[in-house]
């Protein structure tokens, strides 16, 4: 029996330590059985999706990590019989988030190409709301079903039960009981852990082109219609541009083997030597949401967005990435010039791994940047990752 991966080996950051137990169930029986036993036996749980929005420590985790091996994809009802009409595609969890999206472009279901290139897994992806380029995973998804940790059954929830929010659902919001600040039951794994979801998109070959960098990109006007797989290969190249893609050298690991489609793995460039950049969790900090007493203090120049509080009263969305630049830590930013984590050279929302740093080292230059922006604006930002066995409030 080989011995069970190290966290730095199942993380796009490439940082964590070893584990007691790791399992890859590839049912969904096996999968909530581990589930169970894990919180009967009051282990730790760390279930895992693509490892790309997750900090753990370099301390061994003493429990349980779980990753689902179930990745099918399957079309529930097309009925559609021209352009517009509605697709019902059914994902497992364990399906690679962007392995779904090339499945939707190819089949000529819109909805989801401007989420292209996001790493991770669909079970995560409805955790974490993911969104970019003028996309939510909140406007896609019909329902979601889980296996509920507190009563021991399986349940649907509808997309209104999931209350999703700016990078928020009611999944994430069950492992928080305030901002970074990990609830007592359910932590570092929601009480809802998802099986499945359900998504309604459309039969079209075409869509919007909802956002102004992707519109820049395409050479066409904001609200412009343009093939969905010429959105995609946009996107995905601006997104190469940031770095913002994870490194596809990882699934020729051991322990990431068979986690994504081999011809998807094989479509990205791959490079003889490591792209620092893409060794990262993604953007590592959460755009501040302030009430508008707050955010009147901003620099004139400061990005300002409509947005809504977790209180459901308006406020005011600022840009993290502003925040960190014109507090004074550019592109590259290391707290030392020895320091094996840094800034990305291409974006200042991404902390990276240069090599050989451990989790300490990615979590030294977090608060260093936090402390920053905090001093210069009154903001405290908040780490959009799930940080495990470290306090980065």
């Amino acid at each position: 029996m080989s011995p069970a991966p190290t966290l730095a080996q199942l993380t796009t950051i490439g940082v964590g330590g070893a584990v007691d137990r790791f399992v890859e169930p590839e049912s969904e029986e096996a999968f909530t059985a581990e589930v169970r036993d894990a919180d009967a036996a009051g282990l730790p749980l760390l279930v895992i999706g693509g490892g790309s929005n997750l900090l753990v420590a370099d301390a061994p985790f003493h429990g349980v990590v779980v990753r689902d091996a179930r990745r099918g994809i399957s079309v529930v009802d097309d009925q559609a019989e021209a352009d517009g009409g509605s697709v019902v595609i059914t994902a497992q969890a364990g399906a690679s988030w962007d392995d779904f999206v090339a499945f939707c472009v190819a089949s000529g279901f819109s909805g989801v190409e401007g989420l292209s290139g996001v790493p991770g897994t669909v079970g995560a992806s409805v955790v974490q709301n993911i969104g970019a380029y003028g996309q939510e995973v909140a406007s896609a998804v019909s329902s979601v079903r889980v296996f509920d940790r507190k009563n021991g059954s399986v349940c649907r929830l509808e997309r209104e039960d999931m209350r999703f929010g700016y990078r928020n659902s009611a999944l994430k919001s069950s492992m928080y009981s305030a901002p970074a600040t990990p609830a007592g039951n359910y932590f570092p794994t929601p009480r809802y852990v998802v099986l499945s979801v359900t998504f309604a998109l459309r039969r079209s070959e075409s869509d919007e082109v909802a956002f102004g960098q992707l519109a820049k990109a395409l050479g066409v006007e904001l609200g412009e219609r343009k093939p969905i797989a010429a959105i995609r290969a946009a996107v995905l190249s601006v997104r190469a541009t940031k770095g913002m893609l994870e490194d596809p050298n990882r699934y020729a690991l051991p322990s990431m083997r068979g986690c994504r489609d081999e011809h998807n793995v094989a479509a990205a460039t791959l490079q003889d030597q490591p792209d620092f950049n893409r060794h990262s969790c993604g953007s590592f900090f959460m755009n501040p949401i302030l009430e508008p007493a707050q955010a009147v203090h901003l620099p004139a120049d400061a990005p300002r967005f409509d947005a809504i509080l977790p209180d459901g009263q308006p406020g005011v969305k600022t840009s993290a990435a502003w925040l960190i630049d014109h507090a004074g830590f550019h592109k590259g930013f290391k707290v030392r010039p020895d320091a094996k984590a840094g800034l990305s050279t291409l974006h200042t929302l991404a902390l990276t791994n240069r090599g050989g740093a451990g989790a300490k080292d990615i979590a030294e230059l977090a608060r260093t940047i936090q402390d920053g922006v905090e001093a210069a604006y009154g903001i405290r930002l908040v780490p959009e990752p799930v940080v495990v066995g470290m306090d980065l409030r």
